[in-house]
Formats: C-alpha cells, sequence, structure tokens
C-alpha cells in the first residue's frame, strides 16, 4: 500500500491558511538563519515528525520555515539518517548528538 495523499496526512485548505500566516510572522528560513543568511522561508515543516499524530501536526511549536531548499535536500536527509546536519554561524553542530 502506498503513502497516504497529502490531504489524508492532513495537508487541507486548514493547513495551507494556518502555514501562510505562520510563514507571515517567522519569514525566514531557519536553516539558512544558523549559517548567518537571510532567506525567505517558503515552506512550514515539522521540527519533529508527526506520523499522523494530530496534536503534533497542529502544534506551532513543533513548525518552523524553512526555504524550498533546505525543506527538500537538507531536512530530508537529516530525517534519513536521524540526526540534523551542518553546524551553526558559531560552528556548533546544530543537532545536538
Amino acid at each position: 500500500m502506498g503513502r497516504p495523499s497529502a490531504s489524508e496526512r492532513g495537508y487541507n485548505a486548514r493547513w495551507h491558511s494556518e502555514s501562510r500566516d505562520y510563514l507571515a510572522s517567522h519569514p525566514y528560513c531557519v536553516m539558512c538563519a544558523a549559517h548567518g543568511r537571510t532567506t525567505p522561508a517558503t515552506v512550514v515543516d515539522h521540527k519533529i515528525r508527526h506520523h499522523g499524530d494530530q496534536r503534533l501536526f497542529w502544534d506551532r511549536t513543533n513548525w518552523q520555515g524553512l526555504c524550498a531548499s533546505h525543506h527538500n535536500a537538507a531536512k530530508q536527509a537529516g530525517e534519513a539518517r536521524g540526526k540534523s546536519i551542518g553546524c551553526d554561524v558559531g560552528g556548533w553542530p546544530l543537532d545536538g548528538r
């Protein structure tokens, strides 16, 4: 059986409205900011994968703004490895592990 559709996973009209509002108040990519760059965020990402848990899905403290590049490449690679990749502007690893 394949992966459920985006709308079945909760990415519906409500999500699009809420994520648009979130980006209006969090307009920059947090991963770019960790590298000292100011890049517009275009995607609202769940910091902790929700795996269908609606409480975690809608918890705004679990959201972060990312640029498409970080969301589609670095974040996905980090999730596949089970840790964040890279360092902040001070040289400290993004992942505490």
